[in-house]
């Protein structure tokens, strides 16, 4: 589904990504790991069109996404749940919400409910906080509804950049069901996570990157054993 072939990118004169390569298929939950500092986030911004790489290819269903503004890669069914979450603070958890439509043609009131419905089904603490603004919910419930923000716009993929960062560990847990349960809808997951052990718990396959590069790729529960993911992790 989402396939970045030889991509190198970077910010300025500064080159961060050194031919980056990775595969996210259907249907399936793959982790990107690596320490802070390693290019993660780099590769989230230039995947979703924030940065335009120097070199390299990425594709979405078989399509270049190269040269789409972030709108337009939202349109093609790519969704971002940013590192730090990202929600607008002043605005109602509805106000939030209804934002996540924005990248929808066509859009009606009927789709608007239906929406709301589904998240709902799945986010219940959302709807008794509907009306309060963002920034008095907890730093889990934030994370609820930057999920549900791009559920919201009906997105096919989720790149989510770290989403149990700062979170107590009760709170780590409900974010892996939340991740087992995009799965079970269908929703693809490109999750870049510290937290190594919840990810590759939730996760299909993994990469692992440091410096710019993949220097590991595999199933989830090869890298759960391997050598090389204490090596570069330090788990």
């Amino acid at each position: 589904m989402l396939r970045l072939h030889e991509v190198h990118a970077g910010y300025g004169a500064t080159p961060i990504l050194f031919g980056v390569s990775l595969e996210v298929r259907e249907g399936e939950a793959v982790a990107l790991l690596g320490k802070n500092g390693m290019g993660k986030t780099t590769l989230m911004k230039t995947a979703m069109g924030f940065l335009r790489p120097w070199r390299g290819t990425i594709e979405f269903d078989g399509h270049s996404l190269i040269g789409l503004r972030p709108h337009e890669i939202a349109r093609r069914g790519v969704g971002l749940v940013p590192e730090n979450r990202r929600i607008f603070p002043g605005l109602t958890v509805r106000e939030n919400l209804e934002l996540g439509l924005s990248p929808v043609r066509g859009r009606s009131s009927a789709l608007r409910r239906e929406r709301l419905s589904n998240v709902f089904d799945h986010f219940p603490r959302l709807r008794e906080r509907l009306d309060q603004p963002g920034k008095t919910l907890s730093g889990g419930e934030q994370q609820m509804l930057a999920i549900a923000r791009v559920m919201m716009a009906g997105a096919r993929i989720i790149l989510m950049d770290e989403p149990t960062q700062g979170l107590a560990p009760a709170m780590v847990r409900h974010i892996r069901e939340m991740i087992t349960e995009l799965k079970r809808l269908g929703v693809t997951v490109l999750l870049v996570e510290q937290n190594a052990r919840m990810a590759l718990s939730v996760c299909d396959r993994g990469y692992i990157m440091e410096k710019g590069t993949i220097v590991f790729e595999g199933p989830a529960a090869d890298l759960r054993e391997s050598a090389i993911t204490r090596e570069k992790l330090g788990v």
